[in-house]
C-alpha cells in the first residue's frame, strides 16, 4: 500500500485522490469539532481522544509498519512539540471564547500562512486566480468569525484573550501542516510516519487531563467522556491522516485550502443536526468559502 501511494504522487490520479482525501478530511474535522463542542472541559476531551489514539495507534506503529529511520524520528520529535503547542492553544482558546468564534479564526488563518510557507519550502506557486480563491476562502471564514463575534456577550477581556489564542492556533496549524507534509514526504513508507505520528503525538495530553481531572471539585462521569474520546480518536485518524496523505500525493497548499472547507461542513452540521440557526448572511459566507475552494482547485 505504501509503495502504491508513493507511485501515485505527482500523477493526475494522485491529484484526484488528494482532492478526495482533503475533502474527506474536511468533513471528518467538522465532525471532530462538533464532537468537542461544549460537552466537557476541552483539556479533558483532548486527553480522552489522545489516550485512545495512543492505544489504537501503538500496535500499528510497533508491529504493522516499518520502524522510522533517524531522519523520520527527528521529524516525529518535531511534530510532537508542534502539535503539543497546537493542542494547548486550542484548549486555551476554547476556555475563553465560544466555539463558533474560535473555530473560524483558527481555520481562516491557517490556509493563508500554509500557502505562503509551501511556496517558500516546497516551491509551490499559486496562480493569480488561485490567490483570489484563497482570499475568498480565508476572507469568508474570518467574516464568519466576525459575524459570530458580534453576537457574543461574554467578558471582552476574556474574548480578546481567546481570539489571540485562536490566531496563534491558526498559525500553528500552518506550521504543523507544512512540517507534517515534509515529514510524510521524507518517509520511505508514508504509513510509517502516520502510525508513529498518531502514537507519539498522543502521549502528552492524557497525563495533563488526568492531572486536571483529579483536581476538579466535581469531575464529570468517566464513561461518556471516554466514549467521546474513542469516537474522536477514530475521526482524528481520518481527519489528520487524510490531509497528511493528501500533502504526500499532491500540493501542500491546495490540500490545506481544501481542508478548510471544514468550516462549511461544521456550519451544515450545526444547522441540520444540532438545530443551530444559520440565516442568510452565514449562508452567503459559507458559499463564499466553498467558492474559494473551488477556485483554488480549478485554477491550478
Amino acid at each position: 500500500m505504501g509503495d502504491w501511494i508513493v507511485g501515485l504522487a505527482g500523477t493526475p490520479q494522485g491529484a484526484q485522490l488528494a482532492t478526495l482525501m482533503a475533502l474527506m478530511s474536511a468533513v471528518a474535522h467538522a465532525v471532530f469539532g462538533a464532537l468537542q463542542k461544549g460537552r466537557h472541559d476541552p483539556w479533558l476531551t483532548r486527553g480522552a481522544i489522545d489516550g485512545w489514539l495512543a492505544v489504537i495507534s501503538a500496535p500499528v506503529a510497533l508491529f504493522l509498519v516499518p520502524w522510522p529511520n533517524a531522519f523520520t524520528a527527528m521529524m516525529l520529535a518535531g511534530a510532537f512539540v508542534i502539535h503539543f503547542f497546537y493542542k494547548v492553544t486550542m484548549a486555551m482558546a476554547y476556555e475563553r471564547a465560544a466555539y463558533t468564534v474560535v473555530y473560524p479564526v483558527v481555520r481562516g488563518t491557517g490556509p493563508l500562512v500554509t500557502v505562503i510557507a509551501a511556496s517558500v519550502i516546497f516551491g509551490e506557486h499559486f496562480s493569480a486566480l488561485q490567490w483570489a480563491g484563497v482570499a475568498c476562502l480565508s476572507g469568508g471564514i474570518l467574516l464568519l468569525a466576525l459575524r459570530n463575534l458580534s453576537e457574543e456577550t461574554i467578558d471582552p477581556t476574556a474574548l480578546r484573550t481567546g481570539l489571540l489564542w485562536a490566531v496563534l492556533g491558526g498559525v500553528t496549524v500552518a506550521i504543523y501542516t507544512t512540517w507534517d507534509a515534509y515529514g510524510i514526504r521524507s518517509s520511505l513508507n508514508p504509513f510509517t510516519f502516520l502510525a508513529w505520528f498518531f502514537f507519539i503525538t498522543a502521549l502528552d495530553f492524557p497525563f495533563i487531563a488526568a492531572w486536571r481531572y483529579r483536581r476538579m471539585a466535581a469531575p464529570p462521569a468517566l464513561a461518556p467522556l471516554l466514549w467521546r474520546g474513542f469516537a474522536g480518536a477514530l475521526i482524528a485518524w481520518v481527519s489528520f491522516g487524510g490531509v497528511m496523505m493528501a500533502t504526500r500525493l499532491d500540493k501542500v497548499g491546495e490540500a490545506a485550502v481544501l481542508r478548510e472547507t471544514s468550516t462549511v461542513f461544521a456550519a451544515l452540521i450545526g444547522w441540520f443536526i444540532l438545530g443551530e440557526k444559520v440565516g442568510p448572511r452565514r449562508l452567503f459566507l459559507m458559499t463564499l468559502v466553498a467558492l474559494g475552494a473551488v477556485i483554488v482547485e480549478m485554477g491550478g
